[in-house]
């Protein structure tokens, strides 16, 4: 079963986006085992950064405004491609100051969703979703139209 680390700095603290994001990892389940880090907010970039570091495994993919736009099925392609090789996946997403240069220096792929500003935690639940959404047009479903 593949593997998927999704690193996350802060907590979910809104009810509804625990849910949707519950609700993205049940439906992975049948695709990949998701783990899931929270790790805590720190004074500085640096720190979280340190700590950061310490998660990642495989194929990193660090969520960051300056990153590769692409579409849905090309996503797909990435991890399909990635799901072919056997990489395990790890995903970042840094806190609501940013993310230290480092992590982005580590990076296999920077990815961004859109040039808008998104909250950190809205930016889970998209991310759950769109990864769903990735193995989902891998299977060929119909959830991606």
């Amino acid at each position: 079963m593949q593997k998927i680390n999704l690193v996350c700095v802060g907590k979910l603290k809104e009810k509804f986006y625990s849910e949707a994001v519950g609700e993205y990892l049940k439906r992975l389940s049948r695709f990949a085992s998701v783990t899931v880090r929270e790790l805590a907010e720190k004074r500085t970039l640096e720190e979280e950064g340190n700590n950061i570091l310490r998660e990642l495994r495989g194929y990193v993919i660090v969520l960051a405004v300056e990153g590769k736009q692409m579409s849905s099925e090309i996503f797909s392609d990435k991890i399909k491609t990635l799901c072919d090789s056997g990489k395990e996946m790890t995903f970042v997403i840094g806190s609501s100051c940013g993310l230290d240069e480092r992590v982005k220096k580590q990076a296999d792929l920077l990815l961004s969703f859109s040039e808008m500003t998104y909250p950190h935690q809205l930016m889970r639940v998209i991310l759950c979703e769109q990864i769903y959404r990735a193995f989902m047009i891998n299977a060929g479903a119909e959830y991606h139209k």
